[in-house]
């Protein structure tokens, strides 16, 4: 079988394209060689998520690679028949646990039986989703195409100290295609505020902030953002760090999702109205996904052989994830929207 050739420099360019790419060659049985892995960062290549991402893909589809080092620029990834098992990955830095988590779900949705997979690393870290976004907006939602799919978390894990630990569940599901355009009625928001070694005021300070925000701003569907504080020196975790994740809920069983992260110097006040500021805008925009999921659904439409869904942003995010799907699956999408405006993503057969 000829090896797709796929531009890791494109559009986005950054770690989403090695881990779609990773996915679809998995599932087609396609090899591929991507190039130009993440030449335009800052630290160019393969980094560590990135290469827990390559060795998990590839123990999960017997695949043969050559170019998985740290720093690579090149990858050739030629995958055999796809496994399931109890798996255990460890990122070995505070390395985005749900990023992994991204490469490897569509592969063991299309595996012969049930996986359990262990991802050490970090849970709640800058430029990916929250662990709660994935347990409570993504996964759910990606049920409404047939997945069947759980993340537990153990613990919690922030940078630069990692240390968390998260259980993916996946059972092999066949997946169908969906159409939601629009998000439908408002009728509650719920939420987690975390703290790990630090304050319990924190977590309580993010919670009050956000829900304080969405109410001044007309919210009056019912808020319930739970709080969760560990105990200092005697938690597992191992912190320090702190975050809120927000979901609303709508008539339709729709689910959409914010999220945002505490830092050094950062007020818990403006963690907990960075989040619902941003989860209001999603709402704003009358569409039945947020912009995360917009791209995040690429390439479980295409392999459920259709759909149509209304996204509050486009993203280049999404875009990018339509090239590499139309590159490696053969399908046609149509977007209706410009980047960064409200729009539809629709996927034929071609």
């Amino acid at each position: 079988m000829s090896v797709v050739e796929i531009d890791g420099s494109v559009l986005e360019g950054g770690g989403q394209i090695l881990r779609t790419a990773l996915a679809l060659s998995a599932i087609t049985g396609k090899p591929i060689r991507i190039y130009n892995i993440r030449v335009k960062r800052s630290n160019p290549g393969l980094q560590q998520q990135h290469l827990t991402s390559v060795i998990a893909a590839a123990r999960i589809a017997n695949a043969q690679v050559t170019g998985a080092v740290k720093g690579s620029t090149e990858l050739v990834f030629r995958p055999g028949k796809i496994g399931c098992s109890d798996f255990r990955f460890d990122i070995g830095t505070a390395g985005a646990i749900t990023l992994v988590i991204q490469a490897i779900l569509p592969m063991l949705v299309f595996a012969p039986c049930r996986s359990v997979v262990t991802i050490t690393g970090g849970t709640d870290v800058p430029w990916s989703p929250p662990i709660d976004y994935v347990r409570f907006v993504m996964l759910p939602m990606l049920g409404l195409f047939g997945v069947r799919a759980e993340a537990r978390l153990v613990k919690r894990g922030h940078y630069p100290r990692d240390g968390g630990e998260v259980i993916l569940t996946v059972e092999p599901s066949r997946l169908k295609p969906v159409e939601v355009v629009e998000f439908g009625d408002l009728r509650e928001v719920r939420g987690v505020s975390h703290a790990v070694r630090l304050p319990a005021h924190v977590a309580h300070r993010q919670a009050n902030s956000a829900r304080e925000y969405l109410v001044k701003a007309g919210v009056k569907v019912p808020i319930d953002i739970t709080v969760e504080t560990y105990e200092q020196g005697r938690d597992p975790h191992l912190g320090p760090g702190s975050g809120v994740v927000l979901w609303a809920v709508s008539s339709k069983g729709l689910i959409k999702g914010a999220d945002a992260l505490g830092e050094r110097g950062k007020p818990a006040e403006v963690v907990g109205e960075e989040a619902a500021k941003v989860l209001l805008e999603n709402l704003r925009s009358g569409m039945a996904l947020d912009e995360y999921m917009g791209d995040m659904v690429v390439p479980y439409m295409a392999l459920a052989g259709g759909g149509m869904v209304g996204v509050s942003r486009i993203t280049l995010h999404a875009l990018t994830n339509i090239y590499i799907v139309e590159r490696m699956l053969g399908v046609k999408f149509e977007v209706s929207g410009k980047e960064g405006a409200p729009g539809l993503i629709r996927v034929f057969r071609t």
